[in-house]
């Protein structure tokens, strides 16, 4: 198959597949084709973010439509991609730089070629997401210096925690607030349980059952700072035996974030994506902010 004429994107199994096989047979090749693919993800997300900061009528939404509307992002998104000048002809120049080695033999060997997918697939996770909004950019300044400080004693990477605090309140737009109206410092959704003997906020939220999501009404903790929420959440994650497999994933944003989903944070079917989405968000933050 010639994945140059394909109108699939390399998040398809099978086409990445091709993209791996072409990695082995044509460096150049592949890379070029890589930054198209980069490409086409990324107008993908600036499409739906588009479509989502668009009010919806509500009349024709339903499974059928969202799939519509997905795949014809996904062509407006391939077609829109690889245009001569174009973003993907500035990625191909960065992944030359990065995975063309010195040595021409190394590039058809089995590490040569491993090291040059390893390092496509690094890229590649990167160029699948729209640029960081101000919002998003406030939100970790704002909370770093705490996220740092949680990490040396908690080991969880600072970006994953500011992620997650970031998608679980809107980047702060959409915090948890008490009955009369003041802050409940809550950034990560924890609830109140049984064995919680602190302060409560009791608010309206949204939980899927069999999938499709239900508004009810749930008791959630509240701190005195924001720094005690960070910390409460370490707390969590470190010492909850269901959470044990996520803190041994957190060299992957995805695979942390998949873990915490197995383990039953949230009930969002779809937590995973977004929150990886959410902590990748925050990784370009911190290396711009760097």
């Amino acid at each position: 198959m010639n994945i140059s004429s394909s109108n699939a994107l390399a998040a398809d199994g099978r086409s990445l597949n091709d993209l791996k096989y072409l990695a082995g047979q044509d460096g150049q090749g592949a890379i070029k084709e890589a930054a198209k693919q980069f490409e086409s993800l990324f107008m993908r997300e600036l499409l739906k973010s588009m479509r989502d900061a668009t009010m919806q009528s509500g009349m024709m939404d339903g499974e059928g439509t969202k799939l519509g509307t997905d795949l014809l992002d996904q062509q407006f998104a391939v077609q829109m991609s690889g245009m001569p000048g174009g973003l993907s002809d500035l990625i191909a120049q960065q992944l030359s730089r990065q995975t063309v080695p010195a040595d021409p033999n190394a590039a058809t060997s089995g590490k040569g070629t491993a090291d040059k997918l390893s390092r496509l697939q690094r890229t590649a996770s990167v160029a699948a997401y729209a640029p960081p909004t101000a919002t998003q950019s406030s939100f970790v300044q704002q909370h770093a210096a705490v996220a740092a400080q949680v990490e040396k004693t908690s080991g969880i990477p600072a970006g994953y925690m500011l992620g997650q605090a970031g998608h679980e309140t809107g980047w702060g737009r959409r915090e948890i607030t008490k009955a009369d109206g003041s802050n409940s410092f809550n950034l990560f959704g924890i609830k109140a349980g049984a064995g919680w003997t602190g302060k409560v906020a009791e608010v309206t939220t949204t939980e899927y059952v069999n999938g499709t999501a239900q508004k009810t009404v749930a008791k959630f903790r509240a701190y005195d700072s924001y720094a005690d929420s960070f910390r409460d959440y370490a707390r969590l994650i470190s010492e909850s035996p269901r959470y044990a497999q996520a803190r041994q994933q957190t060299d992957s944003a995805y695979a942390y974030a998949n873990g915490l989903q197995k383990a039953g944070y949230a009930t969002d079917p779809d937590y995973a994506s977004k929150l990886s989405r959410a902590i990748n968000t925050t990784l370009q933050l911190q290396r711009a902010q760097a």
